[in-house]
């Protein structure tokens, strides 16, 4: 929890006008009806500890960025530069914040003309109530004419008043269409993602495609670009003992289905900003490692569980491998629909036990899952002991503890499963709102290294490269801890078909 001194200190620099303001943009975190009667910011942060929302400072330095307060992010003790979030608490809404700022681009005759045309429809008394826009789109909202998804009312008004301020809000509109607007985040905040690019989720063809530069979309990565050899491969079956390898001889390998939930809409969880990032990349990589991928975007709760059910019903024959990778916010041994409704890990690999999916059986069944397993952070400020001589007793004892619980909920138990998770249980992962998450990101960088090496490295190799990279990097002061659990009986070697 934050200091509550420093909590105080900023309280003391705020006018009231900016609490007001605060209060609006909290409106989708917070319910409307306890952010009534707030008139100091200490009340605030009252209500936002209540939800949780300030348990670091992440949430507090973007409203203060927000209403132009940067000022005060020295107490905070924050780098508010980083572009990173987690998939656990929600953040500011794009809808809010691009209200905000139509409020703050208005002048004092758009206002007075903005309640005349809007007296009609909320009433006199109400209307002559509001004091300033933020009012006025509060009082839209309770009377149903304004909303994250219902902007028309809202659009029309602003085109009576200035083109400029129509157009913020078609921007917006056109977000929700389909239509990407790079230049509407640096307009509205440097925290908030504006990213709606949509892909087709018919299967993609698995024919080789040029694999993007990993290295040049991540921060934290450097080296070379990573491509695919164009020499062919050597059948798999022809070289490797089937004993102790999965048998990869099927052109396309198999199904790469992604879950890509990055839309929350009236919900208390934020847009994933920067998954797209992660739908693309996995899409190219394993295309070249010779898998149809086929990509679902904003699934419910519900729809999530249907479409994974239909895939279980799939005959198997033809594929050597099955690759699931789940993009969305998620709690301990969960992940959410779009309507914040909960599926558990075992509903998402049930369907796939031999029992179940029998063309499956001594297959290899993959599923990486991109998404917070609780509200914790993985600390990172205990420094590495000395490394233990063979001859210490005790090692393995200590090596086991520190590995921490295996929770059956979460974990299959019947055999070829694996299962990537993003951060260990309890913890949260993290996001760049640019350039996609920094598991998946790894992951991908380092399956198509290990694609391209000469080298037979297998799944758990990789992964533990991966284990080892981002392990090593530091996100909004803490750290990632990423989790394979598997039950494999052999090794599983991924190369470019």
């Amino acid at each position: 929890m934050m200091d509550r001194l420093k909590l105080s200190r900023i309280d003391e620099e705020l006018v009231s006008s900016e609490v007001a303001a605060l209060c609006f943009l909290c409106g989708e975190v917070v319910n409307r009806k306890r952010l009534e009667g707030i008139k100091d910011a200490k009340a605030l942060f009252l209500r936002l500890e209540e939800k949780g929302l300030l348990e670091d400072s992440v949430f507090l330095s973007q409203l203060l960025h927000i209403i132009r307060r940067a000022d005060l992010l020295s107490l905070l003790e924050t780098d508010s530069r980083r572009p990173e979030e987690t998939d656990a608490n929600p953040i500011l809404s794009n809808y809010r914040v691009m209200l905000y700022k139509l409020y703050e681009d208005m002048t004092n005759e758009h206002f007075e003309k903005m309640k005349f045309l809007l007296h009609s429809k909320l009433g006199r008394r109400q209307v002559e109530a509001c004091n300033t826009a933020l009012d006025v789109f509060a009082e839209m909202e309770k009377n149903g004419f304004l909303s994250n998804t219902n902007l028309d009312e809202l659009h029309k008004v602003m085109l009576e008043l200035d083109q400029q301020l129509a157009s913020l809000i078609k921007e917006y509109m056109q977000g929700f269409s389909g239509v990407t607007q790079p230049h509407l985040q640096t307009r509205l905040s440097p925290h908030v993602s504006m990213d709606y690019q949509r892909v087709n989720s018919t299967p993609q063809s698995p024919e080789p495609q040029p694999i993007l530069p990993i290295s040049e979309t991540r921060q934290s990565m450097g080296g070379e670009s990573v491509y695919c050899d164009a020499e062919p491969k050597i059948k798999a079956s022809s070289l490797l003992d089937e004993i102790e390898y999965y048998a990869l001889i099927h052109n396309p390998r198999g199904l790469c289905v992604v879950i890509n939930n990055e839309e929350f809409r009236g919900t208390g969880l934020r847009n994933r900003g920067g998954t797209q990032e992660d739908e693309k990349v996995l899409n190219a990589v394993f295309s070249q490692l010779g898998f149809t991928v086929v990509v679902h975007n904003n699934l419910t709760a519900e729809a999530m569980r249907h479409e994974i059910q239909q895939l279980g019903t799939r005959n198997f024959m033809a594929d050597d491998a099955l690759v699931v990778c789940v993009l969305s916010h998620g709690e301990k041994g969960c992940v959410f629909g779009t309507d914040e409704l909960k599926v558990s890990l075992r509903e998402v690999t049930q369907p796939f036990t031999s029992s179940r999916a029998p063309t499956l059986a001594g297959k290899p069944k993959l599923f990486f899952i991109q998404a917070c397993q609780g509200s914790a952070y993985q600390e990172g400020a205990v420094p590495c002991p000395p490394r233990p001589r063979q001859e210490d007793g005790d090692r393995r004892s200590r090596l086991e503890e520190d590995a921490g619980p295996v929770h059956g909920e979460t974990v299959p138990t019947d055999a070829d499963f694996l299962l990537g998770m993003a951060t260990v249980p309890e913890c949260k992962s993290f996001r760049n709102t640019s350039t996609g998450s920094i598991y998946i990101q790894e992951l991908c960088e380092q399956l198509m290294r290990s694609a391209r090496s000469s080298e037979n490295d297998d799944i758990l190799s990789v992964l533990t490269r991966v284990n080892r990279e981002v392990s090593k990097g530091e996100y909004l002061s803490h750290k990632q801890m990423p989790e394979p659990k598997y039950t494999l009986t052999k090794k599983l070697v991924l190369k470019c078909v």
